[in-house]
């Protein structure tokens, strides 16, 4: 072949156009590998926002639970402790007299003697101090002349009148005289009678001049002394003679808390102790009570009368009341810290299960200072808040942070 045939030839191939089969990407393998492509970019971005909204889920939930966590209230709980089954009930008292009164002066004057000194026993009707009194005794006096003058005109009254009634018989004397006679003799009766009432009233007034006891009993307080001037009645500075206490029976008002008003009865036989004669017992019994809850204490007033011969106690002493009472269940022991009092009454914080908080109403029963006994409302398997806050409310969570014991009453039986 010659250069010009090899020319031509090469000119020819350059001037073909390539065919489809020649073409790149044209073929079955180039439409097979853009479908892939146009596959696997959408499911890439599918996985990267499944991914995407798995992290920022997983961090919403952290997030909430660690708020949560830090809203719910923290709080130490404790599990209430059984107290003793106990029949006896020791509650604080005063001791007063069976009788206490003040003595004070009927009639004004001068103390010209006293009689009586603190401390001293007296008997009813035993003279205690004597006044003198000039101005009542003057008026006696003049008070016993006005009688002794009525009593004359009565006289002369009298037999003028039975002259006038022999007169009428004879006609002598007019029926008008003779009514007024009578009218008269009718008066002088009635001075009389005046005059006597005033005779006595001031010797009346005149025996007041001797003070007396008007019961038998000690005397507490003298508040007077020879040449004081007294005013009658129980007015003015130092009207208050003496004072005059009846201690062969004491009195004793206790406050029984409410929970054991239904067990205390008329003549429930009970024991007295005192703190300075510690190895004495005294014998009592309820004589009576108000019949009556106080709303502000929650507690019966009741009254135990001792029998006190020997004189051993005092008024004002302080003393410790034994009931002798059925407990009908065992109480339980908590904090008395853990009770809220507030206007729905006493009431306790307990957790749920669910960490969350429930408010329980409870009975409360003796005070022990730092416990206290609660007789119903919870049980000794309750999950009790120690300290809670004012504003706890029901449904309001809290997170545990430990555990309290419950430290037992010093003196399980006082209250």
């Amino acid at each position: 072949m010659s250069h010009e045939d090899v020319l031509n030839q090469s000119q020819v191939q350059l001037s073909t156009p390539p065919t489809a089969a020649s073409a790149p990407g044209t073929g079955p393998a180039g439409k097979h590998s853009r479908l892939l492509w146009f596959l696997m970019i959408p499911l890439a971005l599918c996985v990267l926002g499944l991914f995407t909204w798995l992290t920022k889920s997983r961090t919403q939930r952290a997030l909430a639970a660690s708020t949560q966590a830090s809203a719910a209230e923290p709080v130490s709980v404790f599990h209430p402790q059984m107290g003793d089954l106990s029949d006896e009930l020791v509650l604080p008292a005063t001791l007063q007299a069976f009788s206490d009164a003040p003595i004070f002066a009927r009639t004004s004057g001068y103390v010209a003697h006293w009689y009586a000194d603190i401390g001293q026993h007296v008997s009813s009707g035993q003279v205690l101090a004597q006044i003198d009194s000039p101005d009542v005794d003057q008026q006696l006096i003049r008070a016993r002349a006005t009688l002794n003058q009525s009593q004359a005109n009565l006289t002369l009254a009298g037999v003028t009148t039975e002259r006038y009634h022999d007169l009428i018989k004879s006609n002598s004397v007019a029926q008008q005289e003779v009514d007024q006679n009578n009218q008269n003799l009718a008066s002088q009766k009635a001075a009389v009678v005046f005059a006597a009432a005033d005779v006595k009233q001031l010797e009346e007034q005149q025996g007041y001049e001797k003070v007396t006891a008007p019961f038998s009993g000690v005397v507490t307080a003298r508040r007077t002394d020879i040449g004081d001037l007294i005013n009658a009645g129980n007015s003015g500075t130092g009207a208050e003679l003496f004072r005059l206490s009846k201690i062969d029976i004491m009195r004793i008002f206790v406050s029984v808390p409410e929970a054991y008003s239904e067990q205390i009865v008329t003549g429930l036989h009970v024991t007295v102790q005192l703190t300075e004669l510690p190895n004495q017992t005294f014998d009592g019994q309820v004589a009576r009570n108000n019949h009556a809850i106080d709303p502000t204490t929650r507690t019966l007033l009741v009254e135990v009368d001792v029998l006190n011969p020997g004189g051993k106690l005092l008024p004002g002493a302080y003393g410790q009341v034994h009931f002798k009472l059925a407990s009908p269940t065992r109480p339980l022991i908590v904090p008395s810290g853990s009770i809220l009092f507030q206007s729905a009454g006493p009431q306790v914080a307990i957790v749920t299960a669910k960490n969350t908080v429930e408010l329980r109403k409870v009975v409360i029963g003796r005070d022990f200072g730092n416990t206290m006994e609660i007789t119903n409302g919870i049980s000794s398997r309750d999950s009790v808040v120690a300290s809670p806050p004012d504003y706890l409310v029901n449904g309001m969570p809290v997170t545990v942070q430990g555990h309290v014991e419950v430290q037992p009453p010093a003196t399980p039986k006082k209250s």
